[in-house]
Order: C-alpha cells, then structure tokens, then sequence
C-alpha cells in the first residue's frame, strides 16, 4: 500500500497541459505554419469592421454586376450592388465562431459521455452507447436539418444542431481512450490509494487523452464550417440580409448561367481556405503529437 504513490508516479504517462503542448509542437514547422494560416483568419475575422473597404449591408443599385478589378471593389459587387469583399470578410464573423461553439458543444457532450461510458461500462455503457448509435444511424448534415427545422431557423440553433451531430464522434473518441487507460498500472493505483472514480477520470484518464480530442477537435471546426454553410446555403442558418458564406454562395448561385461567377467566387474560396486551413493544422498536429509518428520521422 505504501508503494501505491510510486507506482503511480512511475506508470502514468506525462499529462501535457496547453503550455506543454505548444512546447512540444513548436519546432514542428508544419504545425507553426497552420497556426499562421489559422491566426490568419481569426485576424480577418477580428479585423474585419476596419479592413472591409464597404459596409456590407450597403446597397447600391447603381454598382449592380460590376465585375471583379474593379476600381473599389475588388471581387465585385451582387445584384444589389453590395461589396463582395466586404460581405466575404464580413462573413467569417459568422462562420468561425459559429464553428468553435459547435465544436465546444460536441466536445464537452461527447467527451463527458465517453468518460462515464468507458470507465463505468456494464448497462451504463449499454445505454449511453446505444444513445450514440441512434445518432449514428442518420446522415450528419440530415441529422442538423431536422435539428434546425425543429428549433427554427438561425445562427444559434445551427450551432446546437452542428454540435449535436459532433457528439457521437467524441464520444467514441473519448471512450475508446477510457477503455485503452483505464486498466493501466497508474489507473489500478490510483484506486488502490482511495481516488474516487471522479478524481480517476479527471485526473487521471481525461489527460491522457487529450491528445486525440485536440487533433479531432481541430479537424471538427472543419467539418463545423462546411456544415454551417450548407446549413446557412439551405436557409436554415443565417438570416439575410447578415453576411453568410452558405447564404451568399445560395443568394449568387442563380447567376452562374448569366456568366455572373465571381459572385460566387469569393465566399467560395473562403470556405475552401478555411475548411483547408483547420485540416491542415488537424493533420500537422496528428503528427506532432503521435509518438510513433514523431518516433517514425
């Protein structure tokens, strides 16, 4: 008994916390240049009331159609004569933190259900499991319109929708972690010292696996964007007249056949660099923290 503490000190694995983990992936010069792509658009985001050369609500009629080049308006002008740029800049505004909310909601929900489902398992993990399955068994981006058609349309109830179909990915994420730590040495110790099954999955378990909701999380905020501008291209997120990546692409896409195609371009491309970024720093993470990948290079 008195070796308990020992034991627990020579078989748990390192906790890393968030100022641990910049120190491990700092040389990495993959996971330095997704940080900047990523800082990049938080920037535009945070900056964009300043740097939009328009308000992106003006109309003026007497600028419909301009092409892009043109002089004060870089990407052109709609049907209404609204700056594209300004509405594009304008719309990560909307996107991005649309996409951190979902992704909180999905993370906390799936990762407190992992926990309790892979440490407590028996009929509670029957249960919560089933629960995620049920989940599973729709289609996600089906799943977040009946989610949305039954809160109503809008930017918060897209957010519960989208983190609502990102639950059961951290869950099993979470519970296969749970199931692989919670046999281990420092777990039995742990136990054997009087650690309540509280201070075991907090202190001990959820550490330990951060390092795979971090990656996955970073990954999610993607799949969050893509999800947010279809929902918002459907009618269901955003409301005109706010500025909405989805909403614009929706709005512009019925001139694509009058030869109007940088109307659409432009929050086009905004999607395309955003869900690139994320991934990008998804991947580079996977790398920087898998130790047998580390190990490899």
């Amino acid at each position: 008994m008195s070796n308990a503490p020992a034991i627990v000190a020579a078989q748990e694995p390192i906790r890393r916390t968030p100022v641990a983990l910049l120190d491990l992936v700092r040389g990495h010069r993959r996971v330095t240049a997704a940080f900047a792509l990523v800082a990049l658009l938080f920037l535009i985001a945070l900056l964009s009331p300043v740097i939009s050369p328009h308000d992106p609500l003006a109309v003026s009629p007497d600028d419909s159609y301009l092409p892009p080049l043109t002089p004060g308006h870089l990407l052109g002008t709609d049907e209404l004569g609204r700056d594209l740029l300004s509405r594009v800049l304008w719309g990560a505004r909307v996107s991005l933190p649309v996409a951190f909310v979902a992704v909180a909601v999905g993370l906390f929900a799936g990762g407190l259900i992992g926990l309790v489902s892979g440490y407590a398992g028996g009929i509670a993990d029957l249960l919560l499991m089933r629960l995620v399955d049920a989940l599973l068994a729709f289609p996600g981006l089906i799943l977040a319109i009946a989610v949305v058609a039954a809160l109503g349309p809008g930017l918060r109830n897209a957010m519960i929708a989208i983190g609502i179909v990102a639950v059961p990915a951290y869950t099993r994420l979470t519970r296969a972690q749970v199931l692989s730590l919670r046999e281990r040495e420092f777990v039995l110790a742990a136990r054997t010292i009087g650690a309540t099954p509280l201070r075991v999955l907090l202190r001990h378990l959820f550490p330990n696996a951060t390092n795979a909701l971090v990656v996955q999380a970073t990954l999610g905020i993607a799949t969050a964007i893509l999800a947010e501008a279809a929902l918002s291209f459907l009618g269901l997120g955003a409301q005109p007249p706010e500025p909405s990546w989805g909403q614009d692409i929706n709005y512009n896409a019925r001139y694509l056949s009058n030869l109007k195609w940088w109307m659409s371009v432009g929050p086009g491309t905004a999607i395309f660099l955003a869900v690139f970024a994320f991934n990008f720093l998804g991947d580079a993470l996977r790398d920087a923290l898998d130790p047998r990948l580390r190990r490899s290079g």
